[in-house]
């Protein structure tokens, strides 16, 4: 009798350990000012900047720079970018450590985490210039 009552504990207490996903405005009050690092597991993935007006500076880490904005579309957090018009679409919600983000266009995507937080800029060396 004790061993089914733990697991009917167990079961009654996973909807309240459960992550909801963020709404846009939860996203847009812990992100604004931030910049965000993420990784997929041990590896680094990149970073974004979130400025004011929901707009978005991303890089991976590479010395370039992607202007961008963000936006709520069906409950997910959708990004475009000036070098990439069609929406990329993220749910968030708020891990133990920071974000976890789940690609939506592609849920085969390994999620990404929030590995630090920063309020220096980014380092963006500018556009490319040459033959």
């Amino acid at each position: 009798m004790r061993y089914i009552l733990l697991i009917l504990l167990m079961f009654t207490t996973l909807p309240a350990a459960a992550q909801s996903l963020m709404s846009a405005e939860e996203f847009d009050a812990y992100t604004k000012g931030k910049t965000l690092y993420y990784g997929n597991g041990t590896q680094p993935y990149g970073a974004e900047i979130y400025l004011p007006n929901r707009r978005v500076k991303w890089s991976f880490l590479d010395g370039e720079c992607k202007d961008g904005q963000w936006y709520e579309a069906d409950g997910l957090i959708c990004f475009t970018y000036d070098d990439r018009p069609e929406p990329q679409c993220w749910s968030f919600e708020k891990g133990p450590k920071g974000l976890i983000a789940r690609f939506e266009n592609d849920p085969a995507v390994t999620p990404l985490y929030e590995a630090n937080e920063s309020t220096e800029e980014l380092l963006c060396l500018g556009p490319k210039i040459g033959v």
